[in-house]
């Protein structure tokens, strides 16, 4: 009986070893599992991410509006996820450094995100270099928003957006609505108020 037990441990053992850092990792592990689920031993991917997280990030995946999948690059050089905007109200703000109306209304974009800061505010910048963008955004003093560097123009098409200056609002829901500049502070104000459902 012992020797039996002896060779279930050394092959269980084996199929850990063969599982760990090879090519087929997945399928090594899924095969293990299959033959002992009860044992204690815990799989590749609940070691390194908590059952809570996986749980989270399954349901980001099917609430978040198609329109913020996309990652981009800001201004600063970090990466940014569209998703983590997901569930807030978001003001997107596409301009051009080079843009004589984006330069007009940065001043009323600066004010409105120091007054309503349960937006997240997010500049689009493209059409240009990226020193042309950040150029913009020293002159215009709105270093205090997020600003995406879309040299490519992929969020522009992501968000369906063709010209500058263009807003896009988008409310918790995913729902949006599109606005083109300049917009006075008036204007803007007006747009931030109906996003919020004041």
């Amino acid at each position: 009986m012992i020797p039996v037990r002896t060779a279930a441990a050394t092959a269980a053992l084996a199929l850990l070893v063969t599982g760990c850092g090879g090519p087929g990792q997945d399928q090594a592990s899924d095969t293990a599992s299959a033959s002992a689920p009860s044992a204690p031993m815990a799989s590749p991917s609940t070691s390194a991410t908590p059952a809570l997280t996986t749980s989270q990030e399954t349901a980001d995946k099917t609430s978040v509006p198609a329109t913020l999948k996309f990652s981009a690059r800001t201004l600063n050089g970090a990466t940014f996820q569209g998703t983590s905007l997901a569930g807030r109200p978001v003001a997107f703000w596409f301009w051009a450094p080079w843009c004589p109306k984006c330069l007009s209304e940065a001043p009323a974009v600066k004010t409105a995100a120091g007054k309503y800061s349960e937006v997240a505010f997010v500049g689009v910048a493209g059409l240009d270099t990226e020193a042309a963008m950040k150029e913009f955004v020293q002159r215009t003093g709105t270093g205090n928003l997020v600003h995406l560097s879309d040299v490519k123009g992929a969020v522009w098409t992501k968000l369906g957006v063709s010209e500058q200056s263009t807003f896009v609002f988008m409310k918790p829901n995913g729902s949006t609505k599109r606005a083109s500049g300049p917009l006075s502070q008036d204007k803007l104000d007006e747009h931030l108020r109906e996003l919020l459902g004041r």
